[in-house]
């Protein structure tokens, strides 16, 4: 299968999540904010997550970053958006 050109490929951003179990609430929050089409709009992914010290890094559509943001603060559970990073490098050191 050929690859896609770079100017038709999705481009990605990466957060930070700092809170309370976020690789299951920030779903749930983005579903809750969005929708089921905002949710499918963002393609949100997680990369890593490590429920112990409450920190998850979620893979995500750039152009609705904005948008997942609002939704990370609006939900009930106490969440931030630490870092946001267009590589995985730049996040890593910030955990």
């Amino acid at each position: 299968m050929k690859s896609l050109k770079p100017s038709v490929r999705e481009r990605k951003r990466y957060i930070l999540v700092k809170g309370k179990k976020p690789s299951a609430n920030v779903p749930k929050a983005v579903m809750e904010f969005l929708g089921v089409l905002g949710s499918s709009e963002a393609s949100l992914k997680i990369i890593e997550k490590d429920d112990k010290n409450g920190i998850a890094i979620f893979t995500l559509n750039r152009e609705v970053l904005d948008k997942v943001r609002g939704a990370i603060a609006v939900f009930s559970e106490k969440m931030e958006v630490v870092k946001v990073s267009g590589t995985l490098k730049g996040l890593r050191g910030k955990k």
